[in-house]
């Protein structure tokens, strides 16, 4: 495990050749993880006078951003188990749905049952926002999807020996079960968390209208997931002892069209270099034209679902050229293809509205 070796700026910079942007979520993570296995080494270390507390992280931010590759990066760079947990799945025990230790059981799948490893993996809570609390007087039922969800995590993701169905699913009195200490275990939140940004707006009085006063340009362009405090998401629907497990909160930001144009390129496994390398093994040299990749980029943008919005319009645009490629290569054995506006444009005209 490379987890005990690596350090916060390593741990960035090798983030930084799979994300694009999200520099200050990059910079909080990298720190936690840090921490959290460097926790780990001394927690049986002797001269360790103080009591080192778990580095759990609440992850926030719009879909598509790179919330969930952030985290599987991280995973594989420090070879630890890593599992993501759908919490819309999740009901308090005894009702309908996912128990909350189904999280531990995929983690456990995920390393192959190998207790010792799963002890220090990560386990991520993704659409976490879905277990906000409802709101008073929606429905006299209990709230087994929320409250009582939150209240079901609490031991589990502070440290505690929980019984785990090795497959998952339902216990019941009958049924073996594999006990997993989650000390050590790394857990993180995340999701859109769509709404918070209007609490945190409030809080601190953004675009509210104030006689004789405009906002300016420069409070314009903040964030307002940049000035969350435990306070805005217990208003968002989180009890406080859920909050109170998680010291450390971060979010990316909305990706931007050079943010998206970036992406389709630079990362060490991008969009455009995955076609490359398809089509290479069909005998083709393919390229694409920069006024291409612009236009997908802005199509993109419309979508408003980041990064995956790109995948999705790739895959319009290159399905009649893959369809057609291997056929022509095996007719003149070897071709070299440029992607231009003539290839995208007909599709974005279509399909997004993209004028050029």
């Amino acid at each position: 495990m490379k987890a005990n070796t690596m350090r916060p700026d390593q741990i960035k910079k090798h983030l930084d050749k799979h994300v694009i942007g999200q520099d200050e979520a990059k910079k909080t993570l990298a720190v936690a993880v840090y921490n959290h296995y460097k926790r780990i080494r001394h927690i049986n270390d002797p001269d360790c006078k103080v009591k080192l507390e778990k580095s759990n992280i609440i992850l926030l931010g719009p879909t598509g951003c790179g919330k969930t590759l952030l985290v599987k990066t991280i995973a594989k760079l420090l070879d630890v188990p890593c599992y993501i947990q759908d919490c819309t799945k999740l009901t308090a025990s005894g009702y309908v749905g996912s128990d909350v230790e189904d999280c531990l059981a995929g983690l456990l799948r995920s390393c192959n049952y190998e207790l010792e490893m799963a002890k220090q993996g990560i386990v991520m809570l993704d659409e976490g926002d879905k277990i906000a609390k409802k709101e008073a007087g929606i429905s006299i039922t209990r709230d087994v999807s929320g409250e009582c969800v939150q209240q079901s995590l609490l031991k589990i993701v502070e440290g505690d020996l929980v019984g785990v169905p090795p497959a998952g699913g339902r216990k019941h009195p009958e049924q073996p079960l594999i006990y997993l200490d989650t000390t050590n275990i790394l857990f993180i939140v995340s999701g859109a968390f769509v709404g918070l940004e209007d609490i945190v707006s409030r809080r601190i009085g953004k675009g509210v209208n104030r006689i004789g006063f405009t906002p300016s340009e420069e409070s314009k362009n903040v964030n307002p997931l940049d000035n969350v405090t435990p306070q805005d998401i217990r208003d968002f629907g989180f009890i406080p002892e859920f909050i109170g497990r998680f010291p450390v909160i971060t979010h990316v930001d909305d990706l931007d069209k050079e943010a998206l144009l970036r992406i389709l390129t630079e990362p060490a496994n991008s969009i455009t270099g995955q076609y490359i390398e398809l089509l290479r093994q069909d005998g083709i040299d393919l390229d694409f034209a920069p006024e291409a990749l612009d236009a997908i980029a802005e199509a993109a943008l419309t979508t408003g679902t980041g990064a995956r919005g790109l995948r999705i319009i790739m895959e319009k645009i290159m399905r009649d050229i893959m369809f057609d490629a291997p056929r022509d290569a095996a007719i003149h054995h070897a071709a070299a293809l440029t992607i231009g506006k003539k290839h995208v444009l007909p599709i974005l005209r279509k399909e997004y509205q993209i004028a050029g």
